[in-house]
């Protein structure tokens, strides 16, 4: 099992660092459901930047690394949101999806 839970601020400033370093991979889930909600890397990115870290970090049972979810608006007015997690040395984003209003 992983460390101690980062801080929202601490895990979205981490994940933007791993960005910004290009250290990021991305599981075939995050790009199918990509794909599924015809969002770009570029949606993707400006959600990472922009958004908030709206949840406490949960603990995958079967990785034993901390998950995040990172929430924001694309640049035309969709929200989208984006779980990733860390290995060592990068930032793994597992899946994305646009976040539908209930009315």
């Amino acid at each position: 099992m992983e460390g101690q839970a980062l801080g929202k601020d601490q895990a979205k400033a981490k994940l933007n660092a791993c960005i910004e370093d290009g250290v990021v991979t991305y599981s075939r889930h995050f790009r199918e459901e990509l794909a599924n909600d015809d969002l770009s890397m570029q949606d993707v990115l400006r959600v990472c930047n922009s958004g908030a870290v709206t949840m406490a970090p949960e603990l995958d049972i079967k990785t034993g690394r901390w998950k995040y979810r990172i929430e924001g608006l694309t640049a035309d007015r969709r929200r989208v949101a984006v779980v990733f997690t860390f290995r060592p040395g990068q930032a793994v984003l597992i899946t994305a999806f646009e976040r539908k209003q209930i009315i």
